[in-house]
This record gives C-alpha cells, structure tokens and sequence, in this order.
C-alpha cells in the first residue's frame, strides 16, 4: 500500500477500507414485518425489532392480526396500494391504518387483512440462511412515505423529483451518484434481465450506456454472473432485478424473488473477489404491507420530503460480517450512496462529494463491517434449491397449460390453472412507454445528425404453408433471421407476424400481451 493508499484508507470508516466492490440488489414493495418480521415472531430473535402476536389494524370494527400466508403469490389485482396519499392513510393512528386504505383502494377484494400477513423462514429460505449468516438492519426506512419511483430516485440521485407518486411515464432528469463515481475514475456497471431501469430513467446523461449489461448466467462470461464468477467486477455493481416478474412487486411470486437472490449470492460466493465485496439488499419501498414501526424525521433540502417512508427489508452480506449480527443504527436508500462516496469517492482532504442534505446526513453502511478476518462463504441449505426447483416445476407446467378463468382476487387458482392472460399494470405500461420514448430518442438522433434512419419495412406475406408455417414474415433488422416455425395466431387476424424483444419498441401497445405463447416461443411479441 503506497503512502497516499494508507492516508485514503484511514479516512474510510472501518473496515469499509478493505471492500473493493459493491453490489446493490434493490427489489420491490414489501415492508420488513412483511418479509422479515418473523425473525421475533416465530424465529427466537428477539434481537430483532419484528413482529408480535399483539399487532393488528381495526377496520370497520373488526380486529385484523398479524397472521402468516398461505399461498406465495397474490391474486392478479391485490396489489396493495402505496401512493402518497395511501401511505399517508397507512400511518395514521401509530400505523393503525393499512386495512382502512387497502379496503377502501380494493372494494371488491373479501380479503382487507391480506396487507397484515407475512412470509416465514420456510417460505422466504433464502433471506433466512441470509438473516442468520449475515446481518439485519431493522431500522432501514424507505426515503419517501410514496410510491417506486420517489423511492428509486433517492436511492440513485439522492432526492426525489417534487412529488412522492411516479409519473405515468417515469422518465427524470436527475444527478445521479454515477457522476461522482465517473469523476473519480471508478468503474461502475448497471445489470439488468430485460432493459436498463434505475438509471436510465432517473438520469438523462445515461439513457443509454457501454456500461449497462444483462444479469447472464454461469453458462456465459458476459453479464452479472460471468463477471463474479470471474473476478471482474467494477467496483460498483447495481442489479435491477427483472421487473414484474422476479422483484417481488405483488402480485409476483416471491420464489422468483427467493432465486433471483441465490443467484446473486452464490455467483458472489464462488468467485475470486468474494473477500473483498459488500452485497447490500433491499427494497425499494413497502407497498402497502404493515410494518408496526412509525417512520421518524428525516433530514433533507425539500420541507415536503422531511420524513422518512415506511421500513423495508435490507440485508447486508459480506465476509467482514459476523453471522447474526443486527444494525439498529438509521439508514434509507441514501445510505447506499453514502457508503459508495466513502468508499470510492473521498477527496484528498477527506470531504465527500456534495450531493445534499439527505445522503449528507445518511449513515454509511461500514460499521457493521465488524471482523478483522474474512469468513468463508457459507453453503446455501438445501431447503433453497428445493424451493427454486418446485417453483420451476410449477411455471413449467403453467406454460403448457390452457388458459383458464380465475378470479382477480384468487392468487391460489391464477397459480395452479393459468389464469387469464394478465392485465398490464399502470406501473409497466408505464416503463415500457418511456422505453419507447428512449427509443425515440435515439432515432431522432441519428436523424439530427444526419444519419439515416432505418425503420422496419413489411414483406408481403406469401402464402401459408402445408404446415403452417410462415413462408413471408416481418423482416426488421432483428427478425430477419427468424427461423421458420409454424407461427400461432391471434383470434381475427390472418397470418401471424414475428418480431423479436429487440422489436418490442415498435410493437402496437399490447402485444407482448396479446399471446400468452409468444413469451414461450421466446420472442417479444405476435
């Protein structure tokens, strides 16, 4: 270590000093009673700040106790509800208000109660082998008593955009802590399963990025998992998981969720720079669920942002942590940024880039870094491949089954029969529009610059074939070497048209949805 090495290392707090890459798994709309309240509960840690029997919400004159769920996923339209104005209802009397404002936003759901249920160890495998062999921050708050994107954007950028719901079409033109971390040289990526979200939609210099990947899988060396595996990851690693389908946004099953996670520690676990790595996760915020914890005072530029949100899960894992260790100490989404400023980001003189009052104030994860001495990675219990495999088995038998009606409110019969073909949530008709903005953008680019713009053209369709299969297809740059398979119709139209996830952006609105075969057949849409 040079001289100049030794001066920075003494000015990072503990034994922060000694991580050289950071990774963020940020994941969606579950509270820490939720998810993580049966740690005291039902799991004999009583050094944790969770659940008790004595929790319950009264509406309309009938207590709702806390109470463990019997199904992994939720009914396609129990979404609780986690606006602003919801979240404000869901803190009313000490947290006396989650059943008042889910029965008031899902009149026809005979369930209110569901916002007081909870997941369990054996339920949640993962996070449990995590809780124990690791550390639990039970005193993580949201940024923002509102909605995903607020949230988001605090975690990034360390302030929201004026308003604690998302824009219809979340598209922000905020300072993210990717700017510090390019003005010091330090090496960032942003992986992602479909398209870059957090950041490119928070900061208008990153809308697109050289440094945006897919998350990948061991089978190749380019993505998330090929780089842990290989020891060549940047120092600041951000994961988006794939949104609306394994980041526990309801009415998401949260085994995906549950995989998703092994995926991400075990790659971590396995490679070279297991010793030196930080895994922080988290979620966003806690959509609607209870939690028994009012949000305290926070400190921030914005008067109207001067509270924290509700508690969410976060668990901390690295091998300078001491298996079942707790934090009590304050953090939110800006302490994140925090500790990758203190880490990477120091000046000479020691000052932290100035990124306002909120991330100022945060604390920085490093003090729970309490071990002089690496500890190996401990083994995943069998209980979580168990876990992951029924799931797959059951998705498996899902996409060959035929689509059968199941009620709204019916997270148990959409599971096992199908279900309808899923209605589009505001939340992803919104992402998916600005994605097309994006791509628009993009186009008139090329365009301002003079540059020829190349838009798909159709072929006429030739005549179908004996086996009906297409014999004329769409033929944008990305279908062009589309092989020839027997294309599925839809109710009312002629020959089918393929075109690829490349395409999606300039699909009608829908289409992806229209078919439910058209995600097996692995292309964007029909």
């Amino acid at each position: 270590m040079t001289a100049a090495q030794s001066v920075f290392a003494g000015q990072v707090p503990g034994n922060l000093a000694h991580i050289d890459h950071i990774v963020v798994l940020m994941m969606e709309n579950r509270s820490f009673d939720h998810m993580l309240g049966y740690l005291s509960l039902e799991g004999g840690r009583r050094d944790i700040d969770g659940l008790r029997t004595s929790h319950a919400n009264v509406h309309a004159g009938v207590s709702y106790p806390v109470h463990h769920l019997q199904r992994p996923a939720f009914g396609a339209q129990q979404d609780p509800s986690h606006t602003g104005m919801s979240v404000a209802q869901q803190l009313q009397n000490n947290n006396g208000g989650f059943v008042d404002d889910y029965a008031q936003t899902h009149p026809g759901d005979p369930d209110p109660g569901l916002v007081m249920g909870y997941y369990n160890g054996a339920d949640l495998p993962m996070y449990d082998f995590l809780a124990q062999q690791f550390c639990v921050c039970d005193r993580c708050y949201s940024s923002v008593p509102g909605a995903t994107w607020p949230n988001r954007l605090y975690a990034i950028s360390g302030r929201a955009a004026g308003s604690r719901d998302s824009k219809r079409v979340p598209m922000y033109a905020n300072k993210s802590f990717v700017r510090q971390l390019e003005r010091s040289l330090v090496s960032w990526k942003f992986y992602s399963a479909w398209k870059p979200w957090s950041l490119a939609l928070t900061d208008d210099h990153y809308r697109s990025s050289e440094f945006y990947e897919p998350f990948g899988s061991s089978e190749r060396r380019y993505g998330f998992i090929g780089d842990a595996l290989a020891g060549t990851l940047p120092s600041v690693s951000w994961i988006d998981p794939h949104f609306f389908v394994n980041d526990d946004h309801p009415p998401a099953d949260i085994r995906a969720g549950q995989a998703l996670v092994a995926q991400v520690y075990q790659a971590l676990a396995r490679g070279p720079a297991w010793q030196r790595t930080l895994f922080i996760l988290s979620y966003d915020e806690h959509g609607g669920f209870f939690d028994h914890v009012p949000p305290p005072a926070a400190i921030d530029d914005d008067p109207a942002f001067r509270q924290y949100g509700v508690r969410v899960p976060m668990l901390l894992v690295s091998p300078l942590i001491a298996a079942g260790s707790v934090s009590h100490q304050v953090y939110d989404h800006t302490s994140i940024i925090k500790t990758i400023l203190q880490r990477f980001c120091r000046a000479a003189d020691g000052s932290l880039p100035d990124m306002g009052a909120r991330v100022a104030a945060a604390n920085g994860l490093g003090d729970v870094l309490n071990l002089a001495l690496h500890r190996a990675a401990p083994a995943v219990p069998a209980s979580v491949q168990v876990q992951r495999a029924q799931w797959e088995a059951e998705v498996r038998n899902r996409d060959f089954a035929m689509p059968a009606a199941a009620s709204m409110f019916d997270g148990v019969a959409a599971q096992a029969d199908g279900g309808a073909v899923p209605a589009m949530s505001d939340a992803e008709a919104g992402a998916i529009a600005a994605h097309r903005q994006l791509a628009r953008t993009a186009r008139n680019a090329l365009a301002a610059n003079g540059k020829t713009v190349r838009q798909p053209r159709r072929r006429p369709m030739a005549k179908e074939g004996a086996d009906g299969g297409a014999q004329g297809r769409w033929t944008g740059r990305s279908c062009r070497a589309a092989p020839r398979r027997a294309a599925p119709r839809r109710a009312g139209q002629g020959l089918a048209r393929w075109c690829n996830a490349e395409m999606l952006d300039l699909c009608a609105p829908g289409g992806s949805r229209a078919l439910p075969s058209c995600h097996a057949w692995g292309r964007g849409c029909v």
